[in-house]
């Protein structure tokens, strides 16, 4: 009777232990690649039906909740939970009834791994499309093909909340600024988050998107901080003719925005961070995250390798090394000038003082 715990190809016998010892090793390259892979796209489709809008890490949603909250069939969407369920994103909450489910503990750290998947793949698909058109016409302008803003956001949002995000909200948090300034605000998270810890607080977002600036404003009413906060649709270019809507500010915020303007606007930038350093309050604080270029060390070297290339070869900017913001923040006025090392491959917050 032919032994179970052996494979037999062909005219060779290959024991059970050699079988194990490829699995092994098979499953060690693999690593977690798949699981954040498949993490990725079942957030990105739950971001594109709007599901993802109604699940709140910690708290209960359920099915016919979610599907009215969408305008989607119920169905369909207990479907889309089920494969939600068994990947190990969400789990059942049986007590609650049929189809109530919460959120897995570590569901904001997966969503941080599958920004990472989303903004590089699909954030910037039609850099990776039209690889060859680039390549071949080096003078093809900068928005030829365009990204999917929505996409591009999410990802970043998703990225960041564990990469970036934190290190800024903590150097705000430490300076306890009276008046604190975000350019490129966006929607406001980082303003709204800082007026709520400090109740006598002020500050200012600016950003040019309007309906980033029109959630901004909703934001804020619903947070409560509404008459604390200034909303100003401008471009940060804006401040290098009229700084005023920084002034007397003790914090101002800057979260990768300035390598836009590199390398055609790059004197409008230096323009701006020298108003940014006389609209701030004596001992006031620059804060500028952003990233460097092509940083070799084994953590770092693969992610910053596709974001510099990304910014180089399809949207023709120039990133700034660390060394090359250190001289320009130190040009602009500022002194203390530090770089501080990011969770975020390639990410550097730069702190200067007034």
């Amino acid at each position: 009777m032919e032994d179970p715990t052996e494979w037999r190809g062909g005219t060779e016998m290959i024991p059970e232990q050699a079988v194990k010892r490829s699995l092994a090793d098979e499953i060690e390259a693999s690593g977690d690649a798949p699981a954040i892979a498949a993490a990725a796209a079942l957030l990105e489709m739950g971001d594109r039906l709007g599901l993802l809008d109604g699940v709140e890490p910690g708290k209960e949603f359920g099915v016919r909740q979610l599907a009215a909250l969408a305008d989607l069939p119920e169905e369909g969407v207990a479907g889309y939970l089920e494969a939600m369920e068994s990947a190990g994103l969400v789990t059942a909450v049986p007590a609650a009834g049929a189809g109530f489910f919460v959120t897995v503990p570590d569901f904001a750290t997966i969503q941080h791994q599958a920004g990472y998947v989303s903004w590089v793949m699909n954030a910037n698909r039609p850099f990776i499309e039209n690889a060859r058109a680039y390549l071949c016409e080096p003078d093809r302008p900068t928005g030829a093909y365009e990204r999917d803003g929505r996409q591009v956001a999410v990802s970043s949002q998703w990225m960041g909340s564990k990469a970036f995000y934190p290190a800024a909200l903590e150097a705000v948090f430490a300076a306890e600024p009276e008046r604190i300034a975000d350019l490129g605000a966006g929607t406001c998270r980082l303003l709204i988050e800082v007026l709520q810890r400090f109740p006598t607080s002020t500050g200012v977002g600016l950003d040019l998107d309007g309906p980033s600036c029109r959630a901004a404003e909703l934001a804020a009413r619903q947070a409560g901080v509404a008459d604390r906060l200034d909303v100003v649709e401008r471009s940060i270019q804006s401040i290098a003719e009229d700084p005023s809507p920084l002034k007397d500010t003790d914090f101002i915020h800057a979260g990768f925005v300035f390598h836009d303007m590199m390398p055609e606007e790059e004197k409008v930038a230096d323009a701006v961070l020298a108003n940014c350093r006389d609209a701030l309050r004596p001992g006031g604080t620059m804060a500028i995250t952003d990233a460097v270029p092509y940083l070799r060390n084994e953590r770092e070297r693969r992610f910053s390798a596709i974001v510099t290339y990304y910014h180089r070869q399809f949207m023709k900017r120039r990133l700034l090394s660390e060394a090359e913001w250190v001289d320009k923040l130190q040009s602009a006025g500022f002194s203390g000038v530090k770089a501080v090392e990011l969770g975020f491959p390639t990410g550097r917050l730069f702190l200067a003082t007034r």
